[in-house]
């Protein structure tokens, strides 16, 4: 396996395949990068460098007490470029690792970064407050806490239904991808998934979506139960000067997974444009 160790010590599993222009993707609570398996086979097929690491208290990476917050996840990501020297890159991130892609450009800069794709992302910032009133109320975040401390085995079984827009009347449910959600939650550590609760409901991410000065695809679906559209995908393409919205009609907040076709093609024209 893929393997580097962080300044802190902390060893981060990554998968790095393929040729030519390199993309990155930073992946979703509570999963690890497998969740871009039909993404990375696409673009790597389409003559790509693909690189993907499992984020720390994720997957095959390192599990930590007290360090899972969403700077440490951008200075794990910058610490993965500088490691194989990634340059001119398109990055990649979906929910959570949409943020963790803002905070890096926030914390690290635009210099090795060419393009960047939000997906279904948690930026600028979920939590409701009197400056986002159209978030979502602390209530629903200590229920997800509650989850993951109490029975997270059942609790992931359970979100994969709303994460795959599964309840809708008309959903065709797979139970393999319901399995590979709670697989790859089930990988996680505890605390990783604890902690990272608050890492992608209460950072803020206003002042580092400011900073993005390269071209940015916000790709969401207008169905999306996780991360409400309204207060995610159209506030971020307010506030950065060069991006673009496209809205999946009908898509959840998996749909990389659902709606892998749509996604993989508006990737593939926004990297060669």
């Amino acid at each position: 396996m893929n393997m580097f160790e962080t300044k802190d010590g902390t060893s981060i599993f990554y998968k790095d395949w393929g040729t030519g222009p390199v993309v990155t993707f930073s992946h979703g609570w509570p999963l690890s990068s497998d969740a871009w398996d039909a993404q990375m086979l696409f673009l790597g097929m389409q003559g790509y460098r693909v690189v993907a690491h499992d984020r720390r208290g994720h997957g095959r990476s390192g599990q930590t007490w007290g360090k899972d917050n969403m700077d440490q996840y951008a200075d794990d990501l910058a610490e993965l470029i500088e490691h194989l020297d990634l340059k001119e890159i398109a990055m990649v991130g979906h929910s959570t690792g949409g943020g963790e892609v803002a905070r890096y450009i926030g914390r690290h800069g635009n210099a090795r970064v060419k393009k960047a794709v939000l997906i279904s992302a948690v930026p600028p910032i979920m939590l409701k407050s009197e400056s986002n009133p159209g978030g979502l109320p602390m209530s629903v975040f200590d229920g997800i806490r509650a989850g993951v401390a109490g029975d997270r085995s059942q609790f992931y079984k359970d979100l994969s239904i709303p994460f795959y827009g599964y309840n809708k009347p008309d959903a065709k449910i797979s139970e393999g991808v319901r399995e590979a959600f709670w697989r790859l939650g089930m990988q996680s550590s505890i605390i990783g998934s604890y902690d990272c609760i608050k890492a992608f409901s209460e950072t803020d991410q206003n002042e580092d979506l400011k900073k993005i000065e390269v071209p940015l695809l916000v790709i969401q679906g207008d169905a999306d139960q996780i991360v409400p559209i309204d207060d995610s995908g159209r506030l971020t393409v307010k506030i950065v000067k060069n991006a673009r919205l496209e809205v999946i009609p009908g898509a959840p907040h998996g749909l990389c997974t659902t709606h892998a076709d749509v996604v993989n093609q508006h990737l593939l024209t926004f990297l060669k444009s």
